[in-house]
């Protein structure tokens, strides 16, 4: 890994308009290069539509296109033109009419798509099995590129160790969560920084802001978190673009500010064996609030 400078634009989007969230998203691209200098550029969640568009299933495939395709082209030119990284997120199709994937984009500096994720964990009530819009993604890469190795999750993701786990392991040093989350501070925080010192991995973290079309209000708080889990940037509750110096020799001191050595590696340390236990079918021992299971129920 190359020391670089990433930055998250957090941004209010139109809901449900892709020709203006893009031009929007260009505008902001160049912004986060000319202040901030930025060589690795992550944006919010869905940034094309907004998390909740209110749309029927199809509707919203209409809309939609594969990556590359119109949901991709300027943001792939603007890259190129500013010979940056790109982490674009937004609903794209699927091979079938009404299959819709809620994708992380990376888009290299030479303005070509360097891998496309898709949300492993969608939030329960965008599930397709759970009556919702989205198609379960399978697949969770690390990608090489000239600022380092990259993995990328989105929102809910995060809340589930073992995915960012499965990065850190194939390599990742850098992990991006584009977000569009609802819950509180303290869970967007908490989650965020233990995946980044659960893993000993850099989280450039995007949470949307402002409403979609759904009603919801998303807060902000966008996060850069380094591998000890200090926050290197915050942002605020409004449009704003924040930005830090990601150092690639992280972990030579316990905490920031210390000059004791580290003398741990929390995936050297793992213990293998006992973890083959987890990998098996499990629910709450109790009753969450509202259920969207019920077709995976008995």
């Amino acid at each position: 890994m190359k020391e670089f400078i990433a930055a998250c634009v957090q941004i209010a989007i139109i809901p449900n308009d892709i020709k203006a969230n893009i031009e929007k998203s260009v505008s902001w691209l160049e912004k986060a290069v000319k202040e901030n200098d930025a060589e690795l550029i992550v944006f919010p969640e869905t940034v094309t539509t907004g998390f909740v568009t209110n749309l029927e299933t199809n509707e919203l495939w209409d809309l939609l296109d594969d990556a590359p395709g119109h949901i991709t082209a300027e943001i792939q030119k603007a890259a190129k033109a500013h010979g940056v990284h790109v982490v674009w997120p937004t609903y794209r199709r699927g091979p079938q009419r009404g299959i819709i994937y809620n994708s992380s984009i990376l888009i290299g500096p030479n303005g070509g798509i360097i891998g496309t994720y898709d949300k492993t964990h969608p939030f329960p009530m965008e599930r397709v099995d759970c009556g919702g819009w989205t198609t379960v993604g399978n697949r969770a890469d690390v990608y090489e590129t000239a600022l380092g190795s990259i993995g990328m999750i989105i929102c809910y993701d995060g809340d589930f160790p073992e995915l960012s786990r499965i990065l850190a392991v194939k390599g990742a040093e850098v992990i991006t969560r584009p977000s569009a989350l609802l819950r509180s501070f303290d869970i967007w925080n908490l989650t965020t920084s233990a995946r980044a010192y659960d893993n000993h991995v850099y989280m450039v973290a995007t949470n949307s802001v402002g409403p979609d079309a759904g009603g919801g209000y998303y807060f902000g708080h966008s996060m850069i978190v380094n591998p000890i889990a200090w926050r290197l940037a915050q942002a605020r509750g409004s449009e704003e673009i924040i930005a830090a110096k990601l150092n690639p020799d992280p972990l030579r001191y316990v905490t920031t500010g210390s000059n004791s050595p580290q003398v741990f590696d929390h995936l050297q340390d793992r213990n293998l064996e006992l973890y083959r236990e987890s990998l098996k079918e499990a629910r709450s021992r109790f009753e969450i609030g509202k259920s969207f299971y019920k077709n995976k129920e008995g």
